[in-house]
């Protein structure tokens, strides 16, 4: 176990980025060109690359398209995966250049991205398994009132404080990952349902119960569900939103398979009798669920729409978040509860890359200074507005088998260009550099 100031330097972070994105477009908004290089530290000993240009590859079509992400070696720590590696300091980039392009053209932000709205994979050319962008778009404009927005940068007021309206899209890949577990039905009605996995506050206790019952055709109440050990069935870590879809894969067909030899139990009598007539005491079923071919044929993200409000003091240059509304469409939805909960996390999470927080090298030493929570500011709940999450109802029979999405990671995608975005809006200011704090605005 290690303190909080013990961790940056074996544990690690995300990586600072310093990027540069060129858009060229014609005069009706279409892209023409996209350049996007990105350049990120690493330690002496290691390498870890922030892959912030995966975005700009796939979310937008457009015929020319350049990319690169370079290394820089540097006396720190080795950096590490945090929450949507490289997609959410990506997107922030990308997201603001797209705005800025809007503005360029005179268009609104949300009809230049569905005017580049890309029907299939960019990158691969392959078909999208499902895509329900548009609909994130206009469900999102309709429950945040897009269509009162006045263009121009500080034309909206309330009173002296200027008002401030952006937006930015939301992606993250659906990943799926090799998933085994195994299920044990007893005579007495009751079921064991165990895989290798971990649950770290994202609900995979609940849904996996309700995916084990429901393949099962019995009560939830009667279905257990085990994980975080190693002796169970081997699963991959909780990374890349992936443990619903990869987990749930292999507990749905391992269940399913069950319930055939459930079905198979023929005689008369209640089930325990028609156990003991087969001469069973159990029936258990393993299985493990790989990425199927489909991957090879299709293409699988989520997406989402952003929309955010602020609020700008512009004697003193505080900014409030006051309203954000996140539409997003991850496939099916296990549990909406959970569902909910995990987007508005990573909103939150967005908020905090958006304007709190920051960590302070010191110049001589390469070591975080501001290394404990007195100093590294995050959003509190006083910084935490209405959030609004609407689910799109998103069918995708393709993405693996029970046609779920990842949606951890998704909500931080995008959030702190929409909340850039609103500050351009609200003061024609335009920040480039994270945190946004009052200084910047001054």
């Amino acid at each position: 176990m290690v303190s909080r100031p013990q961790m940056f330097g074996p544990v690690g972070g995300r990586p600072a980025t310093e990027q540069r994105v060129a858009l060229g477009a014609s005069k009706d908004g279409t892209l023409t060109a996209i350049r996007h290089e990105s350049r990120s530290p690493t330690s002496r000993f290691d390498e870890f690359v922030e892959h912030t240009t995966q975005p700009t590859r796939t979310l937008y079509a457009c015929a020319n398209v350049a990319t690169s992400e370079r290394l820089i070696h540097l006396d720190i720590g080795t950096p590490q995966f945090q929450r949507a590696p490289g997609e959410s300091t990506g997107s922030f980039a990308l997201e603001s250049a797209m705005d800025e392009l809007a503005y360029a053209l005179g268009m609104d932000p949300i009809e230049l991205r569905l005017k580049n709205h890309a029907d299939r994979d960019p990158e691969s050319g392959k078909p999208w398994s499902s895509k329900s962008l548009r609909a994130c778009y206009e469900q999102a404009a309709a429950r945040f009132g897009w269509s009162q927005r006045k263009p121009q940068p500080r034309s909206m007021r309330d009173g002296a404080i200027l008002i401030g309206w952006g937006m930015a899209t939301s992606t993250y890949p659906a990943h799926v990952w090799p998933a085994a577990a195994d299920v044990t039905v007893l005579p007495d009605g009751t079921a064991r349902v165990r895989a290798g996995s971990q649950d770290i506050g994202t609900g995979t206790y609940t849904v996996m119960t309700q995916l084990a019952a429901e393949a099962l055709g019995l009560p939830i109440d009667k279905v257990r569900f085990e994980l975080g050990d190693t002796e169970l069935p081997q699963a991959g870590t909780s990374g890349g939103s992936t443990t619903a879809a990869s987990v749930g894969s292999a507990v749905r067909r391992a269940c399913l398979e069950a319930r055939q030899r459930l079905d198979a139990l023929t005689g008369s009598g209640s089930l325990a009798e028609r156990f003991a007539q087969h001469k069973l005491d159990k029936i258990q079923v393993s299985y493990k669920a790989m990425p199927g071919k489909e991957h090879e044929h299709y293409a699988g993200r989520s997406f989402g729409a952003q929309l955010v409000e602020v609020r700008v003091d512009p004697e003193l240059g505080q900014i409030r978040v006051s309203r954000m509304v996140g539409a997003f469409a991850c496939g099916r939805i296990l549990n909406e509860k959970t569902a909910r909960s995990q987007y508005i996390g990573g909103m939150v999470w967005g908020l905090g890359m958006g304007l709190f927080e920051h960590s302070l090298y010191d110049d001589k030493l390469g070591r975080i200074v501001n290394n404990d929570l007195s100093e590294y500011v995050i959003p509190v709940s006083l910084d935490v507005p209405s959030i609004d999450v609407v689910f799109i109802d998103e069918q995708d029979p393709y993405i693996n088998e029970i046609g779920v999405k990842g949606i951890g990671e998704i909500g931080i995608t995008g959030t702190a260009a929409a909340i850039a975005n609103a500050v351009y809006h609200a003061t024609g200011k335009r920040i480039r550099s994270l945190p946004i704090t009052l200084d910047k605005l001054l």
